[in-house]
């Protein structure tokens, strides 16, 4: 019975096949290898949900008011460019990254509009700088806001229109008619708001390595302009003592403030001397400028003057032994950015732009984008102002930290009947109601929701280098938040249908 079994033929399993069975590489052939593209594209792919969420042609529309002019070149579609920005930030890849994931990907190039795969990329990533500059933080929240008004998140356009236009004398005639119908619509919902930073790419700055790049800049300009048919000489710069000096401070473990205060003090000399052969060296090509140009490009220029704002800035601290100063610059390359005192612990400062954010039913909008530091708290009532613009009527709560809990908040909010989930003014008493205190874990959606953009959407780093196009990233996490938010809704629809047609009751989410 062995012998039988042993010369029984056993058919082997699929799986066991594929797996264990080695097939050369130089046997595999690319034309040979069986592609899907037969079948068709599944409906259940998180791309294809997505595009049935977006109103492109309204989204489009807002895109192509960039384009005024009909002359030149006709731009990339505004359906192209706004996806692959979408897919950029919802998976958190760099500018090259996402042109190859879309040229790959088959789903992603019907996300992005084109009618058939192509193994050709839609356009150069480098091109990724310009499109950032177009969609600002004013057109992606735009953007946004058409979006949220499609799927009847926020009140339509038209409707609030339509309510101004009552405040003539049709409504005195309307409100004679229609007495029974309330003036004012009672408030509704609940709105979150909050202030947080989204940190730049830069190195964190001290006042020894923001003179040192300084120098090292100058040194580069110095070297541009000197040109030997012109100058007699060319001005010593000391660059290889100035470097040694500063590395011999810079790599130290631990650094004395009387050792800083040093190198502080040597690296200034050393760029105010070379500043001042920097604008020497500019007024003798100004003296023969008949003859010839200046070497230095429109970026050298802001460069120069940047450094120039340094040096009085650092000379001034220097000079007082001070360490804080208006407008204080932190970067050469990014002079936009400027410290954020937070207090938060581990980070008491941060580099980057500070933004006021509210929060509705899930779905978040940038109020207030700032690079300078503000009090949050100055900016709830023009929070609540926008939240009945975009609704319709005023929030019933709203929950909040305690630097917006002051008195004249508070004020503001009990004249529009709006109740202030926040901590109570004054030393907490015994016999106090509770009901106006935010309970542990009410303002957890919006904390939940910065530490979605910043850990899963890279909003922890923004590596933008310009104003503008920071900005546009920073709003662009914002939208694909909302986006995701509309696709977990989309779902709980979806269940919320099932389940009425099977048992004819509809959950409340």
């Amino acid at each position: 019975m062995q012998g039988n079994l042993g010369n029984t033929p056993v058919k082997p399993s699929r799986k066991r096949a594929v797996t264990s069975k080695y097939i050369s590489p130089n046997q595999l052939v690319l034309e040979g290898f069986e592609t899907p593209f037969a079948q068709k594209l599944s409906k259940q792919n998180r791309w294809v949900k997505l595009n049935e969420l977006i109103p492109w042609d309204s989204v489009v529309r807002i895109y192509d008011k960039n384009f005024s002019s009909k002359e030149g070149r006709p731009p990339i579609n505004g359906r192209v460019v706004i996806a692959a920005v979408i897919i950029k930030h919802m998976l958190d890849l760099t500018d090259r990254e996402t042109i190859m994931q879309i040229q790959e990907n088959v789903f992603m190039q019907y996300f992005i509009g084109l009618s058939s795969f192509t193994n050709e990329e839609p356009f150069s990533h480098t091109l990724f700088v310009s499109i950032r500059e177009r969609l600002g933080n004013e057109v992606i929240s735009e953007v946004n806001k058409i979006i949220l008004q499609h799927h009847k998140i926020m009140k339509e356009d038209h409707e609030i229109h339509d309510e101004k236009a009552l405040d003539n004398d049709d409504k005195k005639d309307a409100d004679i008619e229609n007495k029974d119908i309330p003036k004012e619509e009672p408030n509704r919902g609940k709105l979150l708001v909050d202030a947080t930073v989204a940190p730049q790419n830069i190195t964190f700055p001290t006042d020894l390595k923001l003179l040192n790049s300084s120098r090292v800049k100058t040194e580069e300009l110095i070297d541009k302009l000197y040109n030997k048919h012109i100058h007699q000489e060319k001005p010593r710069t000391y660059r290889e003592v100035a470097r040694k000096e500063f590395l011999n401070t810079a790599k130290k473990k631990q650094k004395t403030h009387k050792e800083i205060y040093k190198a502080n003090g040597s690296q200034l000399r050393y760029l105010g001397r070379n500043i001042n052969h920097v604008i020497e060296m500019l007024d003798r090509y100004k003296a023969l400028s008949e003859f010839i140009d200046i070497p230095l490009k429109k970026k050298d220029y802001k460069y120069f003057d940047i450094i120039q704002q340094v040096y009085n800035q650092q000379n001034y601290m220097y000079q007082n032994n001070i360490h804080t100063v208006e407008n204080r610059i932190v970067s050469i390359h990014q002079s936009h950015v400027r410290p954020i005192v937070r207090g938060k612990e581990g980070r008491k400062v941060e580099f980057g732009s500070k933004l006021n954010v509210s929060m509705v039913k899930g779905f978040s909008s940038i109020d207030k984008m700032s690079w300078d530091n503000f009090n949050e708290g100055t900016c709830l009532k023009e929070t609540v102002e926008k939240y009945k613009t975009r609704f319709g009527y005023y929030p019933k709560e709203v929950l909040v930290d305690q630097i917006y809990c002051n008195r004249e908040n508070r004020q503001y909010l009990k004249e529009k009947n709006i109740i202030l989930k926040g901590k109570q003014l004054g030393r907490p008493k015994k016999d106090q109601a509770s009901s106006n205190l935010v309970s542990p874990g009410e303002r957890n959606p919006i904390e939940g929701k910065f530490g979605q953009a910043k850990v899963g959407y890279g909003m922890n780093l923004i590596r933008a280098k310009l104003k503008n196009t920071s900005e546009s990233w920073v709003a662009s996490i914002i939208l694909v938040l909302n986006l995701v938010n509309l696709t977990r809704r989309a779902l709980l629809c979806y269940i919320d249908r099932l389940i009425f047609l099977l048992f004819g009751k509809s959950p409340c989410f």
